[in-house]
This record gives structure tokens, C-alpha cells and sequence, in this order.
């Protein structure tokens, strides 16, 4: 029991690791050309340098409305560089949604379109406040003898070049008792709200206890004047302050996330808003990134709706990624490159991805082996890269956590060629998946594949 309580007691947070956990940036250098191995990205050394200087066009803040399509074959990297892309913008809005949540939600399908781009444009607002900021030298409260009357008090603060005595009121001592405010505490009061905040402990008191605990924080005592105008920035984004202005849903829609349909007068009057604020200085507008994966999967209607919505003034950067070559326009006849129609098409910056070469597979295949904390043989992954070369690279990554637990169950610390021949064995691929399916298709359900028919897959057969 002491075991499990002691190992509960551990895990503070639950960390997982994703498909794409292992990305850190663009592996660009200062002069954009992309290195072979950095940051979790191979390869794709054109595709990265192209999306490097969008990177770099965004963060100067000079386009907007622009609309890029990565362009390739599944497992080439496409969603990968869009989300190094968003690792290397850092403080600009980043939406990422799927093409096919457009349908699934309930409201209409430009709404949906509307508040994803609405999202993925930020408004830094620069507020000025006056503060009161020092190091708590004395905490006096004076309490009525019977308790019931009100609590009186005195705080005495002080900088490197002043000291000052403040009188406390009910609600200033209730803070700083809630705050659990004591000698040597460096504090922040907001003068306008009355807010305290606790910075730290001061260094000139870091003997003052023998233990302390790690959450403390030690910093210096300010210098100057103890009261002073500081500028607070706010990055919020459109989205939110249509939700908080609108008066059906209120800003508790922003957590419950059913924020309905919100009118276009609501809309116009905070673009009108912000305007004005950019004009007098108060605000900023940080055009972000919004990525739009399956592009493919919108329709005409959609198409049409993001042709007007990307000449807007206030639009994002749209990045889109689709793995499809020549197919059908959804909900037409019509079959276009992409799925994309034409008069669309035209409009984009289009990236290329490239198939891995067998050396970026395998630089691929270790990332993920450290990322997934799998120590792995070298023979093992030679068989994992020709198996991936083979089938996909997808299906080989799957294989190294299975192939990690096979290996714990034998008792071994590594992965071996063993262990990856007994997954290989347990799990199917796509294409032995589907010549499993022709051989012992007369045993499924409803099977209507007839002999003799072809054995490529249709894709969007008119």
C-alpha cells in the first residue's frame, strides 16, 4: 500500500506523447536554409525552407489574407511542418482544425469557417496601471478586543531607496490574509482594483528558514519609487471578445464551448471598436495562422465563402494540407487537382512534400525511439526502416511502443529484431490487411466485392 501511495504521490501531471510531440521548430539557421536533422524535422529540406520564409513574412506582420497549401502524399510531413511552423511563431494565434468539423457542428458551415478565422486573429491591448511594488517589511493588524468590531491595520513597505507606511482598510487586510502575506514578501498591489499579488520572498530573508519548500520563489528588492506605471499587454483573441460581447451566450460560453450563432452586426461594431483602438494606440492586431487539414473534405459552398473571407482585412495566414491528387469536388461532378476547384487553387502558395528517403525514415524512426523513451537495437532498427519503406512510415512508428512492451514482457531492457518480428506478426498493415480481406472476403457480411473486379480503389467515382 505504501508502494502505491508513494507512486500516486509522484506523478504530478499526466504527460502524453503525441504524433507530434517530438517537433520543436522548423530546423531552419539564421540564414533559412534547412538543416538535414533539427529540432524533430527531417528531410523535406524544400518544403521547410519555403514554410521558414512564411515563418518569417508572418512574424514581421506583413501578410494577411494569404492562403498556402502543403500538397503530398500521406505520411510526407504535411501536418508536421504545419505544427513546427506553429512551435517556431510562438505568440500568434494558432487554430488547427480539420476540414470535416465544418459539418459537424451545429451551426452553419460559414459560421464555423467565420469563427475559426476569427480565432486565429489576436488583439494585443496595452492597458497602463499605476502599482504599488516593494518588500513587506511589517504586517500590523489591530483586532477589537471582543472580536466583533471592524480590523485596523498598518503595512509598511519599502524599496532599496524608500520605506512608506500605508494604512490598511477591511478589505486590503482580508486580501492580504487570503494571500497569506508575511515579512519578506516582495508584493505587487494594483492601485485601481486593489489586487495583491506576491512576486516572491526577498534574497535579504533567504536565511530566514532553515527548509523551504520548492514552489518558493526568491527576488530582488525593488529599487526606486515604490509606486509606479506599469504596462500590462493582453494577447486576446477576436473570437473571444465576440463571445463576451454577445449577449446570449455571455463569456461563459467561452468554457462551456456552445457559443451559437453570433449576429454580424455584433461582429462589425467590435471591428469598428478595435479600429479605433489601433488608431489611438491602445491596441495591436497579431494576424496568427489558422491550418485547415482534408481540404479536400469542404465543399463548394465552403470554397466559395473562403474566396470572399481571405480578401477581408482582418483575415489570417490559412495554411491547408491535403494528400489527394486528381479527385472530385464535393458535392459536384466535377473532378479537379486536390479536390480543390480551380479559381481556389489559383490563389494559393502551393508546398510540395516529397516521399522520405530510407535515411530520413530511419533519422525518423530514433527521434521517435527517444521521444517514446524505447531503447532500441541497431539491427532492430534496420528491419523497423525496411519495414516502413515496405508499408508506411505510420505502421512503423506504431510498432515501437508494441514493440517496447513486447520486450518487457521477455524480461529484456531493449527492443530486438525478435520483438518487432512478433508485432510485425500481430498487427497487420494496409496491405496485408486487404489481401487478407480477398482471401476471406465469402466469410464477411455483406460483401459485395465481385470476382474478377479491379483491385485499385475509386476514389471519389462520380
Amino acid at each position: 500500500d505504501s508502494i502505491i501511495a508513494s507512486k500516486a504521490t509522484d506523478i504530478a501531471k499526466l504527460e502524453r506523447t503525441g504524433a507530434h510531440s517530438h517537433i520543436r521548430g522548423l530546423g531552419l539557421d539564421d540564414k533559412l536554409e534547412s538543416r538535414p536533422n533539427s529540432q524533430g524535422m527531417v528531410g523535406q529540406l524544400k518544403a521547410r525552407k519555403a514554410a521558414g520564409v512564411i515563418v518569417r513574412v508572418i512574424k514581421q506582420g506583413k501578410i494577411s489574407g494569404r492562403a498556402i497549401m502543403m500538397a503530398g502524399a500521406p505520411g510526407t510531413g504535411k501536418t508536421a511542418i504545419a505544427m513546427a511552423m506553429s512551435q517556431e511563431l510562438g505568440d500568434v494565434p494558432f487554430t488547427s482544425i480539420a476540414a470535416s468539423e465544418v459539418f459537424s457542428l451545429e451551426v452553419s458551415k460559414t459560421e464555423s469557417l467565420t469563427q475559426a478565422f476569427r480565432r486565429s486573429i489576436g488583439v494585443r491591448i496595452k492597458e497602463e496601471s499605476e502599482v504599488i511594488e516593494g518588500e513587506v517589511v511589517e504586517i500590523q493588524i489591530d483586532r477589537s478586543v471582543t472580536g466583533v468590531g471592524p480590523k485596523t491595520g498598518k503595512l509598511t513597505l519599502k524599496t532599496t531607496d524608500m520605506e512608506t507606511i500605508y494604512d490598511l482598510g477591511q478589505k486590503m487586510i482580508s486580501s492580504l490574509t487570503k494571500e497569506k502575506v508575511m515579512a519578506g514578501d516582495v508584493i505587487q498591489i494594483d492601485k485601481a482594483t486593489g489586487r495583491i499579488t506576491r512576486l516572491g520572498r526577498s534574497f535579504t530573508r533567504a536565511r530566514d528558514f532553515d527548509a523551504t519548500g520548492p514552489d518558493v520563489k526568491f527576488v530582488q528588492c525593488p529599487d526606486g519609487e515604490l509606486q509606479t506605471r506599469k504596462e500590462v499587454v493582453h494577447l486576446v483573441s477576436l473570437h473571444e471578445i465576440d463571445v463576451i460581447n454577445s449577449r446570449q451566450q455571455g463569456f461563459l460560453a467561452l468554457f462551456s464551448g456552445d457559443t451559437g450563432e453570433i449576429k454580424s452586426e455584433v461582429r462589425d461594431q467590435i471591428n469598428q471598436k478595435i479600429s479605433e483602438w489601433c488608431e489611438e494606440g491602445k491596441a495591436e492586431i497579431v494576424p496568427g495562422v489558422l491550418f485547415i487539414d482534408e481540404i479536400h473534405m469542404l465543399d463548394m459552398e465552403c470554397f466559395s465563402f473562403l474566396n470572399r473571407a481571405l480578401e477581408d482585412t482582418m483575415a489570417p495566414v490559412v495554411i491547408m494540407a491535403s494528400n489527394r491528387g486528381m479527385s472530385r469536388i464535393r458535392g459536384t461532378n466535377y473532378q479537379s487537382p486536390h479536390g480543390v476547384p480551380i479559381d481556389f487553387l489559383d490563389r494559393l502558395l502551393i508546398i510540395s512534400t516529397q516521399a522520405y528517403s530510407e535515411d530520413d525514415i530511419r533519422q525518423i524512426l530514433k527521434i521517435r525511439c527517444d521521444e517514446e523513451e524505447v531503447d532500441m537495437a541497431d539491427d532492430a532498427l534496420a528491419v523497423l526502416t525496411k519495414v516502413a519503406t515496405e508499408t508506411s512510415l505510420r505502421y512503423a512508428i506504431h510498432l515501437i511502443s508494441t514493440g517496447h512492451l513486447v520486450a518487457l514482457k521477455r524480461q529484456a531492457t531493449k527492443v530486438d529484431v525478435v520483438d518487432i518480428k512478433r508485432v510485425y506478426s500481430l498487427f497487420l498493415d494496409e496491405g496485408r490487411s486487404v489481401q487478407f480481406l480477398k482471401d476471406y472476403q465469402d466469410e464477411y457480411m455483406y460483401n459485395e466485392i465481385a470476382p474478377g473486379a479491379g483491385e485499385k480503389m475509386v476514389v471519389d467515382a462520380a
